[in-house]
């Protein structure tokens, strides 16, 4: 069994909610790797960045990914930061990978510099999320096989622009 699409990007991108839409137009589930880390964790993934650090919820991300790559067959989510893992990274090869762009601005604007992404958390959250981009960005393109920027686009129309990139590289 495998994903017929993994949907990653940065916070804001809309993984989640784009990702659950995509997931009813095929008639599939949705799978959340974040929602995963959650449950095996017991507690947000704010308290294990504050309890335990970045380095133990990324063990938990990378397992949360290989469980859900290998037991999912419908839309698989990833967390923004899951492309930093160089196994996840040769994991995602052979898959369909959406990679949902979207830029500063908007990304600081989506996500509203809230304190449940412990990663924007800071003095300067539009300087911080731009590092996290700049930093990420080859990674999630070195995965993607399909990318959309989202900025200006609704959910549903980053839908309809995934599905006909899809039926482009699939036919």
């Amino acid at each position: 069994m495998s994903p017929e699409f993994v949907v990653l990007g940065p916070p804001g991108a809309g993984k989640t909610t784009v990702g659950r839409l995509l997931a009813a137009r095929l008639g599939v589930s949705f799978r959340d790797t974040d929602e995963d880390v959650v449950a095996t964790a017991g507690k947000p993934i704010s308290d294990i960045f504050t309890t335990d650090g970045e380095q133990a919820f990324r063990a938990l991300e990378e397992d949360a990914v290989a469980k859900g790559l290998a037991e999912h067959d419908g839309v698989l989510a990833l967390g923004g930061g899951a492309v930093l893992s160089a196994v996840t990274r040769e994991r995602l090869a052979g898959h369909t990978v959406v990679f949902l762009n979207v830029g500063t601005a908007e990304g600081v604007r989506r996500t509203g510099l809230s304190t449940a992404r412990p990663l924007l958390a800071g003095v300067n959250p539009r300087s911080t999320f731009k590092a996290l981009l700049d930093a990420r960005l080859p990674l999630y393109r070195e995965v993607a096989t399909i990318e959309v920027v989202t900025d200006d686009l609704e959910p549903e129309q980053v839908v309809a622009a995934v599905l006909a990139q899809w039926d482009k590289t699939s036919g």
